[in-house]
């Protein structure tokens, strides 16, 4: 079964082609570049080194969010397109949940966190359980200090990744201390052969998407809140 996955949920941009027993090819960057002009592109050359057509695709997965809202929404828009154009099953995967992903054996709470401004982020907690990654905190938009409040409640090690952390890494070792654990630069740029893995396991699982699917936010966009008086 092949299966292609599509993240461009924030700055990096990933995609990757898997099977069930390996990862078949993976583009990374994390520039500041257009996602809607380079995605097209990336996607044809992966293809093409991977030597699999569109039609030879058995299933796509996309980060669904939360994160940039243009980014979201290109990967999302792209994802669903060829889904539709190619009749291939589609599947929408937590951001956060791909990136925590990446990091197995962790006997604490993995905290993938993305920047949302006035000292808040995008996050949920995770755990791994038999071998299987599950969601202990639910994914919301947290105040630093909130979110400090609900790791002390855990009384475990909590591990942060992505590439905000280090913006928060201070306040994080001032209000847990030496419950907080970091990890290098290497490890924080999401991949979607992650993505395209947590993917294959809901399909299995017999989840799919509908013609309804759209992107989680997690909160409006800035300019609708404005609207709204928020």
């Amino acid at each position: 079964m092949n299966i292609l996955a599509i993240d461009t949920s924030n700055l990096p941009l990933s995609i990757a082609v898997i099977d069930e027993n390996k990862v078949l090819g993976e583009l990374a960057t994390n520039v500041e570049k257009n996602h809607s002009i380079r995605l097209m592109p990336l996607l044809k050359t992966l293809l093409n080194e991977v030597q699999i057509s569109p039609q030879e695709l058995d299933l796509i997965a996309v980060a669904r969010g939360p994160g940039s809202y243009t980014g979201v929404r290109i990967g999302v828009t792209t994802a669903k397109s060829m889904a539709w154009a190619l009749k291939k099953p589609l599947i929408g995967v937590s951001s956060l949940m791909g990136l925590a992903h990446q990091i197995p054996f962790f006997d604490g709470l993995i905290f993938p966190l993305f920047d949302a401004r006035r000292e808040r982020v995008y996050t949920g907690g995770y755990a791994w359980k038999q071998g299987e990654l599950v969601e202990v905190i639910p994914e919301q938009i947290l105040h630093i200090a909130d979110l400090a409040n609900k790791i002390k409640e855990q009384d475990r090690k909590a591990l942060f990744i992505g590439d905000d952390v280090s913006k928060h890494r201070a306040s994080f070792i001032d209000l847990i201390g030496e419950r907080a654990e970091f990890l290098p630069n290497v490890y924080h740029l999401p991949r979607a052969a992650h993505i395209a893995q947590i993917g294959l396991r809901l399909y299995q699982q017999g989840k799919e998407e509908n013609l309804g699917f759209a992107p989680s936010y997690l909160q409006v966009a800035e300019a609708e809140a404005r609207l709204m008086g928020e």
